[in-house]
């Protein structure tokens, strides 16, 4: 994948089959304005067509924060709109389909649409010093891009109703006690250990992984019998890909396995 850049989001390769998504407005916190809502769209399209990315990596440029939500200028401008998609919602990224796995990393706050954006990847990496919260009601509005119905799934029911309801933050050590966030590190720390973590889960076998996740996604929206048929389903086409066989003949011969995505 060759770097892509724009005047809002950056895109480039920063580990075999991991690609790397920045959202490129430190001067305003990251915000989402209408170019980051566009730009964030084109890398999930981009990162979903190409075969040789098996894991995406979202963060913010600059120290301070990882996405302060929506840009409140645009808003009071009257141009809501542009920072949603039709594909993607919100930034372009919050009810985009996508197959890939993606690890929200937060070097700097998460708020508001930020952590809608965080709340919206399958796992997440937050520095010591970052708070999360949804401070939408302290300006007469709603979390509705995912906050008020992802928040509560993500945490134990009294913490999130207390966060919506006050809009106050809580520390990624705390958010991380109640597995918000899957570690807290020092902020210089935060993107290569999220770039570990999606080196891991590269080790293991793409299609398996996805295959794995489209159904774990789905846990808390189906009936368990729902759940056993979607599982089935994704069992069988597995047994029909390339890397099925290749997985125990590795094992057997005693060598790293070679996954071809297929």
């Amino acid at each position: 994948m060759p770097e892509s850049r724009t005047d809002a989001v950056l895109v480039s390769l920063a580990e075999p089959h991991v690609a790397l998504v920045t959202i490129n407005r430190p001067e305003a916190r990251n915000a989402v304005n209408g170019a980051v809502a566009q730009g964030l769209e084109a890398a999930v399209e981009r990162i979903e067509q190409d075969p040789e990315i098996w894991a995406a990596v979202l963060t913010g440029a600059g120290p301070h924060a990882f996405c302060a939500g929506a840009d409140l200028k645009e808003v009071s401008a009257g141009n809501s709109k542009s920072l949603a998609t039709e594909k993607g919602g919100f930034g372009g990224f919050v009810r985009a389909s996508r197959t890939k796995l993606w690890i929200a990393a937060a070097q700097g706050h998460a708020l508001a649409g930020g952590l809608e954006l965080l709340l919206a990847c399958d796992l997440a990496v937050a520095a010591e010093t970052a708070n999360l919260g949804l401070p939408e009601v302290k300006r007469s509005l709603v979390a509705g891009a995912g906050g008020v119905f992802r928040l509560p799934r993500a945490l134990p029911k009294a913490i999130a109703l207390q966060m919506i309801a006050t809009g106050e933050p809580i520390p990624a050590t705390r958010a991380a006690q109640f597995g918000l966030v899957n570690s807290v590190v020092p902020a210089d720390q935060v993107v290569p250990t999220a770039l570990d973590l999606a080196r891991r889960v590269c080790a293991n076998a793409p299609v398996a992984v996805r295959e794995s996740l489209a159904v774990a996604r789905r846990a808390a929206d189906l009936a368990e019998e729902e759940l056993w048929a979607i599982s089935a389903k994704a069992s069988a086409f597995i047994r029909t890909t390339e890397d099925f066989q290749e997985g125990p003949r590795a094992f057997v011969e005693k060598r790293a396995p070679r996954w071809v995505g297929r």
